[in-house]
């Protein structure tokens, strides 16, 4: 989105304004006034008659209208969603009154725009993926409102919080409405419910023993578990995963955090099972 065009000094009052060097006697308006900044007035200028900045010669002057000490001209961030709905509003259960009169700015795909909240979930669960997400929680990790965000974008069934049931939500930004959350006080707790519904637990990891995750094909249904931020998987988990894979890094880090290596291993899981996860071309990227 950019601004109106700011009107040019020069010609601010819709005809020929006089410009320093021909006003009659009155307070012309001058470049320090006609944009709000501190600039070279016609009482300071150095030399004789100032120029006028629409017809210096020499490098282009700048425009006061897009002066700003250096920096871009500030412009107001796209608006995010639609409006209100215009009438007549069309007959759906699963649109929302509120949303339709008000508008809706939620950051939702445009299938869902006025949708209620309990029928998009509704929705989502009819095609939730056969994959869970389990991150260890004992230190409170910040990581895990990603980690949520990342579940929604690629629609794994459920996300489980192993450990402490507190966690900071900011990161989520409201995809963990979208979600279902469940919550594991022990490792015993959560390796017992996956062994209840026949789930293999694959750890995500670079210790010694894991394998490299391009490596491997992801069962398609399983549980993609990731330890506490700094130290990583807990020794209970990993004694409790039936695979550990690590992601191949190539600069001088040790690892990387959760929240970015949960999104490499649901993408990695997309690429073998979700629906046109697969690449359907050998077409060259044009460079």
């Amino acid at each position: 989105m950019t601004s109106p065009d700011t009107e040019n000094p020069s010609t601010a009052n819709g005809s020929a304004a006089e410009t320093p060097s021909t006003a009659n006697g009155s307070a012309a308006e001058t470049p320090s006034t006609a944009s709000g900044l501190a600039a070279e007035t016609p009482s300071t200028a150095s030399g004789p008659a100032a120029e006028d900045p629409s017809t210096a010669s020499g490098p282009a002057a700048e425009d006061p209208s897009t002066a700003s000490g250096g920096d871009e001209a500030e412009t107001a961030p796209p608006e995010v969603g639609v409006g209100p709905h215009p009438m007549p509003w069309p007959e759906d259960p699963r649109l929302d009154p509120e949303l339709l009169g008000e508008g809706d700015r939620r950051n939702v795909i445009d299938q869902y725009r006025y949708w209620r909240l309990e029928a998009i979930v509704e929705d989502l669960d009819t095609r939730r993926h056969g994959f869970h997400v389990a991150i260890e929680n004992w230190e409170h990790d910040f990581n895990i409102g990603t980690v949520v965000r990342n579940a929604n974008a690629f629609l794994a069934r459920e996300v489980h919080v192993v450990g402490k049931r507190r966690w900071n939500r900011r990161g989520a930004m409201v995809t963990d409405r979208y979600q279902h959350l469940e919550h594991h006080p022990t490792v015993t707790d959560f390796t017992t419910w996956a062994d209840a519904e026949e789930l293999p637990i694959i750890g995500i990891d670079n210790v010694p023993g894991s394998v490299p995750i391009e490596s491997q094909v992801l069962p398609e249904r399983c549980v993609l578990v990731f330890g506490q931020e700094g130290p990583g998987l807990s020794s209970e988990m990993m004694a409790a995963a039936s695979t550990i894979v690590a992601i191949t890094q190539y600069g001088s880090t040790r690892s990387i955090n959760a929240g970015v290596a949960s999104g490499i291993a649901m993408y990695h899981w997309a690429q073998t099972w979700a629906e046109g996860g697969k690449a359907t071309t050998t077409d060259e990227v044009a460079p």
